[in-house]
């Protein structure tokens, strides 16, 4: 299921999971940490961030803190498999996991901690060369 369908799943959820953003940024570091060693010893010039929002998803001195959008990640830069002969010095690539979404569609550690590692693998995914369409 994608994470529009997963969080569609979700909307209905009346007591949400909260957590403070070190522990947040903690299971993220988890999730990457997790991966089996082939993929990611292969995650190199690769930054991975947590940002609240996405950057248009309206200012955050607009936005309620229950308000849901269905971006929860988002990989930048060029996956491995379009990288040329030419590819060095270049700024690592950005892969971002965005908090306030992950957790208002979670209810438990348990759901967040699945959410956000879904959510790695999927950008993951993108880094090395998969579309939407070819990730789970």
């Amino acid at each position: 299921m994608n994470a529009g369908g997963r969080l569609k799943a979700l909307r209905g959820v009346s007591q949400r999971y909260r957590t403070d953003r070190r522990l947040f940024e903690s299971m993220v570091a988890e999730a990457v940490a997790e991966l089996p060693d082939r993929f990611r010893d292969r995650l190199s010039n690769v930054a991975v961030v947590v940002e609240d929002w996405p950057p248009d998803a309206g200012s955050v001195l607009d936005r309620d803190e229950d308000e849901e959008t269905d971006l929860l990640g988002l990989y930048q830069g060029v996956p491995l498999g379009y990288r040329s002969s030419g590819y060095h010095l270049a700024l690592p690539d950005r892969i971002t996991i965005y908090r306030q979404p992950i957790l208002a569609s979670c209810r438990s550690e348990a759901a967040l901690r699945r959410e956000i590692r879904a959510t790695v693998l999927h950008e993951i995914g993108h880094h090395f060369g998969l579309s939407d369409a070819e990730l789970p």
